[in-house]
């Protein structure tokens, strides 16, 4: 087994011992394969990571053989379904049945999970989708603070206990909580509104742990919350986005949390526990299947279970090859997959690259601000305005034949469109927002990529686009944050505070995603549940040619002190 090696199983005179390996996944968004379905190849990252649960079923076989499977347990932190052309294939375009399993859930069922925490991402596709997901799965999903509105109590089981048998000595009990991610009421709105309601991870747990820790000789949390406190809600709703250390530290009787949502690589972290004075062991494995985290926790029993010491590390999926049982089991789902991504849906005169979107205005995205603008103007008379981020670095639309994954890449998230009525000082407020994305500088450069990008996502990256006439304005970085925007204007003119726009934006950014101003609260004027990437493909489809020359602008202007910044894509 590469990168694992098993302790030996100690036998202490007049006690009995146990060392029991919990794995955990997480975030592993639709990933199946070592695979990019944008890019048609096998998958590759400037670090040479690989991904895919095909991957992690190999480093998941070699543990098992390393220490004993009876002596094993594996967990999922959420964010399973959504994600890749796979993942939405599986939810729009054949979705699953009783009778057709996802090729998530066969995957997970092969491998042998034991159980998995509700990601948010898991409520995109819907309740339906979402609920067939979960009858598909052998084992549970888990969401202790996913609340049925009519009840009162959790809509999924809250834990699970699971007994380790051993020959010759006493079972073990493992209570596995899972906690989701309480941003779920805010990023799908339109799904749980009125169904479900998401308290805070502390708050739930403290409520749930004790039941758990009665019937449990180790306690075990899967949460979908990253481990550092923060959180992109604002004051949407009363509990941190991120908290899973705040869980640790505050809830007592938990043994380890396996950690999720925020895309990071925890190998190994300890945080003491303010009730108890105990260590509680916390491990986030890379996102996509990158990674597989291993947690060993030395027991022993005198009259009951005491632990003893717990440790951890991760194992990186570059170091094996995928499970072939895996890729026999579903080779077909995936070429399916292949098959319709690589469908010919049109003609590009020239290549279209994201690659510099986040620095200069770029005919990619143009064309899905003018594809969503146009949608918007069709349930308005007000002036349309469009915004949008740079999601995908790699995207890029090559001159000559165009594919479904081509336009697909351009916009990687399931996201889908509406049109909200904003005035002109409340556009300037959202925009000085997005222009947080950059660092303060103090002239015009050149600079490369990193010494101007703020630690923000790209997808909190929102560029302006007018419709009918161009929305101008420059970033001026040279600036404070809140003082960025300058010379804003319509077809030429200032826009003054009271001007009203019809805006064009994405349901993560209008549900308060990123905790930009006004957007949230803003009036509805367009909401067709219209997914925006497939506004796109069929723009292309229907309009046959896809020409940058009617996308290309110079609509914003990144500045210092009104002189044009040079910044190099190089990081």
């Amino acid at each position: 087994m590469v990168g694992f090696t098993a302790r030996p199983q100690p036998e202490v005179s007049g006690l009995r011992t146990f060392t029991l390996t919990v794995m955990g996944s997480t975030d592993l968004h639709g990933n199946l394969f070592n695979w990019d379905y944008y890019l048609d190849r096998e998958f590759d990252d400037y670090a040479h990571n690989d991904v895919g649960l095909a991957k992690i079923s190999t480093l998941v076989s070699g543990v098992r053989d390393a220490v004993g499977r009876h002596r094993t347990l594996l967990l999922d932190a959420g964010d399973t379904i959504q994600g890749t052309p796979l993942a939405y294939y599986y939810a729009k375009v054949e979705p699953i049945t009783r009778s057709h399993v996802h090729p998530m859930a066969a995957a997970m069922n092969a491998i042998g999970y034991t159980a998995a925490a509700l990601g948010n991402h898991e409520f995109n596709y819907g309740l339906e989708v979402l609920r067939t997901f979960e009858r598909q799965l052998d084992f549970p999903l888990l969401g202790a603070n996913a609340v049925d509105v009519a009840t009162g109590r959790p809509a999924f089981p809250p834990y699970v206990v699971k007994t380790v048998w051993r020959t010759g000595g006493p079972p073990l009990r493992v209570g596995i909580l899972g906690l989701t991610n309480p941003g779920i009421a805010v990023w799908d709105r339109a799904v749980v509104e009125g169904v479900l309601t998401f308290p805070g991870l502390v708050e739930q747990a403290l409520h749930w742990v004790p039941e758990v820790r009665s019937k449990s000789d180790l306690v075990v949390v899967a949460a979908h919350s990253g481990a550092d406190l923060s959180s992109s809600l604002g004051d949407q709703v009363p509990f941190p986005e991120n908290c899973a250390e705040l869980v640790a530290e505050t809830v007592p009787g938990i043994d380890a949390v396996l950690v999720g949502h925020a895309h990071v690589e925890i190998p190994q972290r300890f945080v003491t526990n303010k009730v108890t004075g105990r260590p509680v062991l916390l491990t986030e494995p890379l996102f996509w299947g990158k990674r597989l985290s291993v947690m060993e926790f030395d027991l022993r029993f005198d009259s009951r279970w005491e632990l003893v010491e717990s440790r951890s590390s991760v194992l990186s999926s570059a170091s094996v090859g995928e499970d072939p049982r895996i890729v026999r089991l579903l080779r077909r789902d995936h070429e399916k997959v292949v098959t319709y991504v690589n469908a010919r849906i049109g003609t590009c005169l020239g290549a279209m690259s994201a690659a510099r979107s986040r620095f200069e205005d770029t005919p990619a995205l143009g064309f899905i601000n003018h594809v969503q603008a146009l949608e918007v103007a069709k349930s308005t008379s007000l002036p349309v305005v469009s915004l949008c981020a740079p999601f995908n670095r790699a995207a890029r639309i090559p001159a000559g034949e165009v594919s479904i994954r081509d336009v697909a890449g351009l916009y990687i998230f399931d996201n889908t469109l509406l049109g909200v009525r904003m005035t002109g000082a409340q556009l300037r407020d959202f925009l000085e927002e997005s222009a947080r994305y950059f660092r303060q500088v103090s002239g015009p450069g050149p600079f490369t990529a990193a010494e101007v990008s703020a630690d923000v996502p790209d997808y909190n990256f929102d560029i302006a686009y007018g419709l009918s006439a161009p929305l101008t304005y420059d970033i001026d970085i040279a600036q404070p944050p809140g003082s960025r925007i300058v010379g804003l204007a319509y077809d030429g003119e200032p826009v003054s505070d009271s001007f009203e726009f019809a805006v064009a934006v994405n349901n993560y950014r209008q549900a308060g995603g990123g905790d930009f101003p006004h957007i949230a609260s803003a009036p509805v004027l367009h909401n067709q549940q219209q997914e925006i990437r497939q506004l796109l493909i069929d723009w292309v489809k229907a309009a046959g040619v896809l020409d940058p020359a009617e996308f290309t602008r110079s609509d914003w202007r990144l500045v210092a002190s009104g002189v044009p910044l040079t910044v190099s894509t190089n990081e």
